[in-house]
């Protein structure tokens, strides 16, 4: 690298260093904008002489991530900014901590993919999905949509690995030359009812999907999830087993077996290292508190709740509301939330926005209890089992409380 990128990473990787070791966070953010500000290309020379994979999509990025990071391990050491710093900046702090690794496999943020996508020359892009998040601020996901086709278009060497049960991501990537289609399921319809190609009503039946004015529909899937399992593009089964819940989690690790096939990965060798995965950024976390088993599940958009709600057991739930900067400060998305399926339990209500989210449950009838607090949820519900399901804010706020006491 030239000297000023030297001396940019070696500044990135001391103050990373330094906010560690004052217990400021994970130095993930605060490094990487330090080394951007001495070399503003500083991203692009820590990426040359790697092998880079960029995880992109509304949900799942940070699991998938994690799950693609263990796979890509089988060849060797791996960079990957595991805390979720998504932007250019947690980029570069994390290349510039891993040092000379050979690959690297980075979430990125839906909005920033064109740009990082430059900088780094990926060798594999993974689009899992597209739904709405944080409508004050972020775009209408058309938008983004048309953003991934035009930076597909500007880099036709990348290999792309998409979502088949997606239009929007088919729409993005259908006229790349290389294109490996995964199906990982898509719950969440709201937002591709309409053809982004035409304008047109898409029609679902038996898993496929298509439009009804234009020829745009489902391609075949290469990766398919069947069971408790995943087919490979050869039509070989591989038994999949991890310690993560929900099926969401199924299609994560299938998403993740397709993109370390890019780099020559067989599922027979990537398989055993996503059972190894247990917890992501604290999501999944379980933490035992004065006789609960307290489960933490991070939730963020209408997409993201549905899944939540397959994933919790029937167990006293706590549901934690906030509307800081990085929630969103808009907090109609509960409407598009259906909490019909939390009836019948122990629900608690908590956070700056619990009278939003009690107007809600009230709409939906589902009954619950406010709490001022997570300590009062906690002496609030009986010992046992506690759900806990929270936005951004919410959810890091428990972690932390959680780890003063722990």
């Amino acid at each position: 690298m030239p000297l000023r990128a030297k001396v940019a990473s070696s500044v990135s990787r001391t103050a990373a260093a330094l906010s560690r070791a004052a217990k400021r966070g994970d130095g993930s953010v605060i490094g990487g904008w330090l080394g951007l500000k001495i070399d503003p290309d500083l991203l692009r020379h820590l990426s040359a002489g790697r092998a880079i994979a960029l995880i992109t999509g509304t949900n799942g990025k940070t699991t998938t991530t994690r799950l693609a990071a263990a796979a890509v391990g089988v060849k060797g050491p791996v960079a990957t900014n595991s805390f979720g710093a998504n932007l250019p900046t947690g980029h570069t702090s994390a290349l510039a901590n891993a040092g000379n690794t050979p690959y690297a496999v980075l979430e990125v943020d839906e909005h920033y993919l064109p740009r990082v996508l430059e900088a780094t020359r990926a060798r594999v892009v993974a689009f899992l999905n597209l739904s709405r998040d944080q409508l004050d601020r972020a775009q209408e996901v058309a938008m983004l949509a048309q953003r991934w086709r035009s930076a597909l278009a500007e880099h036709p060497e990348v290999r792309v690995v998409a979502n088949a049960d997606d239009p929007l991501v088919v729409w993005a990537a259908i006229n790349h030359p290389t294109v490996v289609w995964f199906s990982a399921g898509q719950r969440w319809h709201d937002d591709s009812m309409v053809c982004p190609e035409c304008g047109g009503s898409i029609e679902r039946a038996d898993d496929q999907w298509w439009c009804t004015a234009c020829p745009l529909r489902r391609p075949e899937a290469q990766w398919v999830v069947e069971d408790d399992g995943v087919v490979d593009p050869d039509g070989s089964w591989h038994k999949v087993v991890l310690q993560l819940p929900g099926r969401i989690n199924l299609g994560n690790a299938a998403t993740a077996l397709a993109v370390a096939a890019q780099f020559g990965v067989r599922p027979i060798e990537a398989v055993p290292r996503l059972a190894g995965v247990t917890s992501v950024a604290g999501r999944y976390a379980q933490v035992v508190r004065d006789g609960r088993v307290i489960r933490l599940l991070l939730a963020k958009n209408p997409a993201s709740w549905l899944e939540a709600f397959d994933m919790v057991e029937e167990a006293p739930t706590l549901l934690a509301i906030n509307a800081r900067d990085p929630d969103g400060l808009d907090t109609s998305w509960l409407y598009d939330v259906d909490f019909s399926p939390l009836r019948g339990r122990l629900v608690l209500v908590t956070g700056e926005r619990a009278y939003d989210l009690a107007v809600r449950l009230e709409v939906n009838e589902v009954p619950f209890q406010h709490v001022p607090t997570f300590a009062a949820a906690v002496t609030t519900v009986p010992v046992g089992r506690l759900e806990v399901i929270a936005n951004y804010t919410a959810f890091q706020d428990i972690r932390a409380e959680l780890d003063r006491v722990n």
